[in-house]
């Protein structure tokens, strides 16, 4: 893994470190999108949990151990802490993003089916429909 990130970084004119972190949030965004476009049931319901309890725990250990995340920041090659919790707000932003717009195309969804459903149910029955026809052509 190293020599490839050894390979890749010159290439693409940055460090393996910093490479690091841009194939991560990269790939974070990828998911994220990828994510939107496949069918998604209870199973999203645990793993949306999931992630908040992950970033809830990710956020109050910053600000026990604000040393530790810039520790963590030079490891995968960002300058300081605070930038990479920027980076994983925006991925979790993001996120949420990615959430609302199922949730309103699922609503959109649910809104056509009762729209029409109720049409149907209050439509006139095309023989009763024929007879006042007939009857106000007649005159």
């Amino acid at each position: 893994m190293d020599t490839l990130l050894e390979a890749l970084g010159p290439t693409l004119g940055v460090s393996g470190r910093t490479f690091i972190i841009q194939l991560l949030l990269v790939a974070g965004i990828v998911a994220i999108v990828a994510w939107l476009f496949v069918k998604r049931g209870a199973k999203q319901l645990a793993v949306r949990r999931l992630l908040v309890i992950a970033f809830a725990v990710f956020a109050a250990l910053t600000v026990l151990f604000p040393t530790m995340l810039t520790r963590v920041a030079h490891m995968v090659g960002v300058g300081r802490g605070a930038d990479l919790l920027l980076y994983a707000t925006v991925l979790v932003l993001l996120g949420f993003l990615a959430l609302q717009e199922a949730r309103t195309k699922n609503a959109e969804k649910r809104t056509t089916y009762l729209a029409r459903r109720l049409s149907l149910d209050e439509a006139e029955p095309a023989a009763q429909y024929r007879e006042r026809s007939l009857r106000e052509h007649d005159g």
